[in-house]
């Protein structure tokens, strides 16, 4: 099996690069992508069961790894919640197959996005961490329009070995992703 292009880039470009800039001493301390973790919220699950296996379905097929769903921790009567009930779904990606789908989001997804201006600098947790909000899965070249069955948004939350927010921008542009104070 073929190494992933990011994964060379990172190797070759992307840590050299950033252990220049934090004036790091090893190669060791260079922040790197731990996972890539994905969660979609299935609010109407609640009222039809099958929505929950459409959305394992369709993460699925985005990102060549099975998906599981979701369970609610807690009952909530205003939106007949009970204990229990599988309410979203979610997938998490590490080694080879973060770096594959890391670069079919950064290549082909995110350009598909309608009026795409960059991705928002503002998703950082303060703990070198970085979550993107998509609103319509329909991005994902896997997925066919004709076969959706509802058309619902999605958090791709990267987790990364940095201890900054700023070792963590530089790290995910370094790779590419396109920022929207980038886009002048």
């Amino acid at each position: 099996m073929a190494i992933p292009r990011l994964k060379e880039k990172f190797k070759d470009k992307v840590a050299p690069a950033l252990k220049e800039k934090f004036q790091y001493k090893s190669v060791m301390q260079v922040p790197s992508i731990e996972k890539i973790v994905l969660n979609q919220g299935l609010g109407r699950a609640v009222a039809d069961k099958k929505i929950v296996d459409y959305g394992v379905e369709e993460m699925t097929m985005i990102t060549g790894q099975k998906a599981v769903p979701t369970i609610s921790k807690k009952s909530v009567s205003n939106f007949k919640l009970r204990d229990g009930m599988p309410i979203g779904v979610k997938t998490t990606l590490r080694g080879n197959m973060m770096y594959e789908f890391l670069d079919r989001l950064l290549a082909v997804s995110l350009p598909r996005v309608r009026d795409f201006q960059g991705v928002s600098e503002k998703g950082f947790d303060g703990r070198g961490n970085y979550t993107l909000g998509i609103k319509e899965q329909i991005i994902f070249p896997e997925l066919s329009i004709d076969k959706i069955k509802n058309i619902t948004g999605m958090n791709i939350t990267f987790v990364t070995s940095a201890n900054t927010d700023e070792e963590c921008l530089e790290l995910l542009k370094e790779f590419g992703m396109p920022f929207a104070n980038q886009q002048k």
